[in-house]
């Protein structure tokens, strides 16, 4: 499968931002975006009702890797479902790092989500010490490991990865479009190894740092499919323009 057949993909991930009001400009902004892309934002859950989606879908910016129980503070896949999501973000940087999340919560997390019909946006990246040490490859290679020891082809081939460089979120760094594409060309060569099929359809978004003066030069590279983006992403417009950027 060629580039030209995996459907453009952009996730705004809002982190721990966004209002009402925000929501509401949103619905509004929008309502007719002309795009090829597939659109995706995850808000935080409180406002996740709030929001109509007509050119858009809503996703959660985690999920639990078990069913219900006594987890407080947690919120399951089904939940999520009945709050409108049809995906979730698993794994971002910044849960590995604050929480303490290992790869292998990561995968059973995306595995959870597959097997409820959820479509999980599993994150992958290093840190710059690790990119300035040239491990970046064994690294991310750790990451998908996890995947790939919890996952079947089947629920693999339903799933999105991000590579999302560490030291490019937040930062206004942005890796170039060669070190993109590098590391995504990477990510698809370990899952050709994999299985050939799964490696041609599997969606790779790039996230770091994306904004819309850069987005259409990243989105061309032959192994990015898209993105997941941060700070943008509160703002309809460049939103808007990064998502148009995809087509």
């Amino acid at each position: 499968m060629s580039k030209n057949l995996r459907k453009p993909f952009v996730a705004g991930n809002w982190k721990m931002n966004g209002n009402l009001a925000l929501v509401a400009e949103f619905n509004q902004k929008l309502a007719n975006v002309k795009a090829d892309s597939e659109i995706v934002i995850c808000a935080p859950s409180l406002l996740l009702h709030a929001f109509e989606t007509h050119s858009f879908a809503i996703g959660a910016q985690n999920v639990s890797h078990l069913n219900n129980g006594a987890h407080t503070g947690e919120l399951s896949v089904e939940m999520l479902k009945e709050a409108g999501c049809g995906y979730a973000i698993v794994g971002h940087s910044e849960r590995r790092e604050d929480q303490g999340e290992s790869s292998e919560l990561v995968a059973l997390k995306a595995k959870q989500c597959v097997s409820s019909g959820v479509v999980p946006i599993i994150c992958v990246g290093e840190p710059l010490e690790v990119r300035e040490a040239g491990d970046v490859e064994s690294f991310v290679g750790e990451q998908l490991n996890a995947l790939v020891s919890a996952m079947s082809v089947d629920e693999l081939s339903k799933t999105v990865i991000a590579y999302e460089p560490i030291w490019a979120i937040g930062t206004g760094k942005t890796a170039s479009p060669e070190q993109a594409q590098e590391v995504h060309e990477f990510i698809r060569g370990y899952f050709n190894k994999v299985d050939a099929q799964l490696a041609q359809g599997l969606r790779i978004l790039y996230g770091g740092s994306v904004k819309p003066d850069n987005a259409e030069t990243l989105f061309a590279q032959k192994d990015v499919d898209g993105g997941l983006i941060g700070g943008a992403s509160l703002k309809a417009e460049d939103f808007i323009s990064i998502c148009q950027a995809a087509n």
